[in-house]
């Protein structure tokens, strides 16, 4: 994974969902990163669910976060409900945090 990639993650992980005490990368609603031109970072991501209560301002934040990182100068953010979001995208740690 290259370093610039591992920048984004870590940015990302400082998000945390209001209802869940997880950060979203941990709940598995980031399904995709690409860098394209070493400078655009291409991220697909996804919400608990459509009537999620941060669906104007979570993909907003995940933007203004990623833009933090050093060299990234463009993000093209996708919001997708296919897959639809469930409890099996977490991450092991996440799962430990929820006792589930």
């Amino acid at each position: 994974m290259s370093d610039l990639k591992e920048q984004i993650i870590e940015e990302i992980k400082k998000i945390y969902d209001p209802e869940i005490p997880v950060n979203i990368y941990e709940l598995g609603l980031i399904y995709d990163i690409k860098l394209e031109n070493n400078h655009t970072a291409k991220v697909k991501m996804t919400l608990t669910s459509p009537n999620c209560p941060v669906a104007e301002s979570l993909p907003k934040e995940v933007k203004d976060s990623i833009m933090q990182v050093n060299g990234i100068e463009k993000v093209d953010l996708d919001l997708v409900w296919d897959p639809p979001w469930n409890k099996d995208m977490m991450s092991e740690a996440a799962k430990l945090e929820l006792n589930l």
